[in-house]
């Protein structure tokens, strides 16, 4: 009788011996997250620390400033561009404390307030700050060409007729004006050099731009400057065509 209580039914032991193994706890040896972002982590502390040492505690991005980590330029571009008339870009030149320096090239304002010493009162370009001096970039007359009338300095390029040719007037007239197109050029040159100088400098930034600019009524183009005259290159001089 016993023996019967003991005995299980067929079924049921069948149940039993076809019932999956319950599964166990493993080990997962892949990489997770969190082994990658330490890893990052370990690897952007290095490089800030190599940029540490190398720049001598200067930066710790090897020099780089992104916009966004200077003060002056976030405060710019949260109050949005300035907009100057001459008249009102002339309050920008450093004599004021309260207000940043401006200096304007082709109608683009810069701030140049990081370096004071150069452009604030006293410093040795302080006569660029506040104005629109492209002319003078151009020339290199600090003191006749400070305004940002471009008339006639085109014939800073041209070269001096100092020897007789053959040609006939039409030749004459086809050389001029590709030696025109040349000097207009190299004027677009320079005054796109000059703002790339300012607007890709670490310490300056682009603050806005100048507004109502008068044409100074002129009777014909306006004469060159004594030092850009003398920069004229010779027809003597020039290795054939431009």
């Amino acid at each position: 009788m016993s023996e019967l209580r003991q005995r299980q039914p067929a079924s049921a032991t069948k149940r039993k011996e076809t019932t999956p193994p319950r599964p166990q706890d493993t080990e997962d040896h892949g990489i997770s997250v969190l082994d990658i972002i330490r890893v990052l982590a370990t690897l952007i502390l290095a490089t800030l620390g190599t940029s540490y040492y190398m720049t001598n505690g200067e930066s710790l991005l090897f020099g780089y400033r992104p916009w966004y980590t200077r003060w002056p330029v976030v405060k710019q571009y949260i109050s949005g561009p300035v907009m100057l008339t001459p008249a009102q870009l002339s309050l920008y030149d450093g004599s004021d404390e309260s207000l940043p320096i401006y200096v304007a090239v082709n109608g683009s304002i810069f701030d140049v307030s990081a370096n004071p010493a150069m452009y604030g009162p006293g410093g040795g370009y302080h006569f660029f700050a506040g104005r629109d001096a492209t002319r003078a970039f151009v020339t290199g007359c600090f003191k006749d060409d400070l305004t940002p009338d471009l008339s006639g300095v085109e014939e800073m390029f041209m070269p001096i007729e100092d020897v007789e040719e053959q040609l006939t007037s039409a030749e004459r007239k086809v050389r001029r004006e590709r030696e025109m197109r040349h000097a207009k050029a190299q004027i677009a040159k320079t005054v796109a050099r000059w703002e790339r100088f300012f607007g890709n400098s670490k310490k300056y930034f682009l603050a806005g731009k100048v507004i109502g600019v008068q044409r100074e009524a002129e009777d014909g183009k306006r004469v060159l400057c004594g030092a850009a005259q003398n920069q004229r290159p010779k027809r003597s001089e020039m290795d054939g065509a431009v």
